[in-house]
């Protein structure tokens, strides 16, 4: 039987990342666009913030709310921001998304809860719903609408066990936007259904054509949203583990007693450097956005010009998700001959929902140099 070389990095059942060694032993040259994590170092000034506030004794057990100067900055540049006022009490600081979007979920879910997820998604929503005790409904989208959801669709799912629906914008992996008129669907839908909306928005400075528009500034949406926020992309500190949510405070009291069952609190020193992030935000997000707009706008461009490729534009993130043009390859045969003829890891599509089944995701998380390399060796390659 042949080796298996589909990826070095690939997710297991549990949706952790693994190391697949054989496809380092077998090249010496692979270009890895597997995996979102940024290829540049914190801002020195957010380092030297928390490497002082340290120095200073910040290095102990903090409140389990979080950081009262950090849940002041969320809400002030908040305001300042999309002129919408929040207050405190319903801010919750969370030791990154991931662990914000999980304490979320356990606090809402009972056993068999649905919570509906709009597919391509997020590879790890499936399971922390199922951790939650919960059961994940995928709702398809499609790239000949552009990733836009189908109202129809949504209506046929809906059952009167759905909690809530899962809302990525900008979208991971497929670089989706969606505009205020999807939105709007997907709160009016949400309205009428009672469910309650979980907007994972974390590449929110990464938005290249259109707007990022807030879910829960929509009317009558900031009650019946759980905004997810990071600063793992918007300010390279995937390192740091820190992220935050705005809800209704009583789901952010919710939170707090599942996170006293699993870390207590966020990291104290990494509190401290995202108050020092949020004071440079507008600087370092402008910077960010210009740059990782040349690497998107470079790799869609190479990649629309392969013949044996399908590619929905993305308007926003830093992803790329070609299908093949041959209906018949599977995400595993994409990513092997991606790996096999040209030496490029990426991440099969169908990680992240059935309708990514004979797709593969493209992180331009590399320089532009890089990606040139890798789209003239994908040149080369006649047949997948």
């Amino acid at each position: 039987m042949a080796r298996d070389y589909t990826a070095m990095r690939f997710r297991d059942r549990s949706g952790a990342l693994t190391l697949n060694t054989a496809a380092l032993e077998k090249y010496n040259d692979i270009i890895d666009l597997s995996i979102g994590d940024v290829d540049h170092v914190t801002d020195s000034r957010i380092i030297k913030a928390a490497f002082d506030d340290a120095s200073r004794g910040y290095t102990h057990y903090g409140a389990p709310h979080g950081d009262k100067d950090l849940l002041r900055a969320v809400c002030d540049s908040w305001k300042e921001d999309y002129g919408q006022d929040i207050t405190p009490d319903e801010v919750l600081i969370t030791a990154s998304a991931c662990m914000g979007l999980a304490q979320i979920l356990v606090a809402i879910c009972d056993p068999g809860d649905e919570v509906m997820l709009l597919s391509p998604y997020f590879t790890l929503y499936r399971q922390q719903i199922a951790l939650a005790g919960g059961k994940a409904v995928e709702i398809p989208t499609y790239p000949e609408d552009g990733y836009a959801p189908r109202m129809d669709l949504l209506e046929q799912a809906v059952t009167p066990r759905t909690k809530a629906i899962i809302i990525n914008n900008p979208t991971n992996p497929t670089g989706k936007v969606y505009n205020r008129e999807e939105l709007m669907v997907l709160a009016d839908f949400a309205k009428k259904h009672d469910l309650l909306v979980i907007a994972d928005e974390v590449y929110t400075c990464y938005v290249f054509n259109g707007e990022y528009v807030p879910m829960r500034t929509l009317p009558d949406m900031a009650d019946r949203t759980v905004t997810v926020c990071s600063f793992s992309k918007n300010f390279f500190m995937t390192g740091w583990r820190i992220g935050f949510f705005i809800a209704r405070p009583e789901l952010v009291q919710a939170a707090i007693a599942v996170a006293g069952m699993l870390i207590y609190s966020a990291p104290s020193i990494s509190q401290r450097a995202a108050i020092k992030a949020l004071e440079l935000r507008k600087e370092i997000q402008a910077n960010d956005a210009k740059l990782f707009r040349e690497r998107v706008l470079y790799a869609s461009e190479r990649m629309s010009k392969l013949p044996y490729i399908d590619l929905v534009k993305p308007n926003g993130s830093f992803y790329l998700f070609p299908g093949a043009k041959d209906k018949s390859v599977t995400s595993k045969q994409f990513c092997d001959s991606l790996l096999e003829q040209a030496h490029i890891l990426v991440s099969p599509g169908a990680v992240f929902g059935a309708t990514g089944q004979g797709h593969v995701r493209f992180a331009c998380t590399v320089e532009v140099d890089v990606l040139k390399e890798a789209f003239d060796r994908m040149e080369r390659i006649e047949k997948l």
